[in-house]
């Protein structure tokens, strides 16, 4: 499969890989690939030919607290109830929690379903 690019991507990994190697000048090989000499100077000055992934570093939640999820999920672990479940017996403590909210925390945390008991 070839390489993903996004759709304004002017440089391949190859092409990163070859201005990284070049001794040539920025304008130079700006001139010869056909792209800004800010794009050439970027890539001679990164370690790898990979692009870096945009976007917040830590995504952070606005719904949510750190310490509601953890509450939310060590609730659901313990109990082990459906997310309708989860749902009532949290609005108590956490009156603006929303059912697709809590869904969407049990997924991020890998515990989407109950695990069924062994009896």
């Amino acid at each position: 499969m070839g390489q993903l690019l996004h759709k304004c991507a002017r440089t391949t990994e190859k092409t990163r890989r070859e201005i990284q190697l070049s001794k040539e000048s920025i304008a130079t090989l700006a001139r010869q690939y056909g792209v800004n000499r800010k794009t050439v100077a970027k890539w001679k000055n990164r370690a790898s030919c990979q692009d870096s992934p945009m976007g917040p570093k830590v995504r952070r939640y606005k719904v949510l607290t750190q310490q509601e999820e953890e509450v939310v999920i060590a609730f659901r672990k313990l109990t082990q109830l459906p997310l309708d479940g989860c749902l009532y017996n949290l609005q108590e403590t956490i009156p603006h929690l929303s059912r697709s909210t809590l869904h969407r925390c049990f997924q991020r945390h890998g515990c989407t379903k109950p695990e069924k008991s062994a009896d």
